[in-house]
């Protein structure tokens, strides 16, 4: 896996303060993406121990809720394994931290992956220009949906998703 940033106390990625991870490889390429530089699965550097280390160090501290996982796409081919041992890494040592992910794939295409069992929250679908609201909540575009994983899963028809924030946020 390949990385392009490590942001630190971001507040616009997910609820309270968090660490996002951006990963390189997308391809959705959605139109007015704002972060086109990602798209390229070879473009960024190498994801190493030092990097795995820098997300630790944020981890640690009580006031970093959690990690969110954007890009790109983490689910791209080339991230979803290394995405998943991360997850899992993150979760084992840091369980009360929450685990965002930001894709461009829909919860019905994606909600049977076994990497979804260490997600908390899922912001799914592909950036639409055309439906693009700046005063919804942690996405760009109204088809794009806040996604309560855990209790999505848990619940008897997988198939529809709960919903972790509405418009109203």
């Amino acid at each position: 896996m390949r990385y392009h940033n490590i942001t630190k106390d971001d507040m616009l990625n997910g609820d309270g303060l968090r660490v996002v991870l951006w990963v390189s490889g997308c391809s959705h390429c959605c139109k007015e993406c704002h972060n086109p530089v990602t798209w390229d699965p070879d473009g960024g550097v190498l994801f190493d121990d030092a990097a795995k280390e820098e997300i630790f160090e944020q981890l640690e501290k009580s006031y970093i809720s959690g990690i969110t996982f954007s890009g790109g796409d983490p689910l791209h081919a080339a991230n979803r394994l290394a995405v998943r041992e991360l997850m899992e890494e993150i979760k084992k040592r840091y369980p009360d931290k929450t685990i965002w992910l930001y894709t461009g794939d829909s919860w019905e295409d994606i909600r049977n992956y076994s990497l979804l069992q260490y997600v908390d929250v899922l912001v799914d679908g592909e950036f639409k220009q055309e439906l693009k609201n700046t005063k919804l909540r942690w996405r760009g575009s109204a088809n794009q949906r806040v996604i309560d994983v855990r209790r999505s899963l848990q619940q008897s028809d997988a198939a529809v998703p709960v919903l972790y924030c509405t418009d109203e946020g």
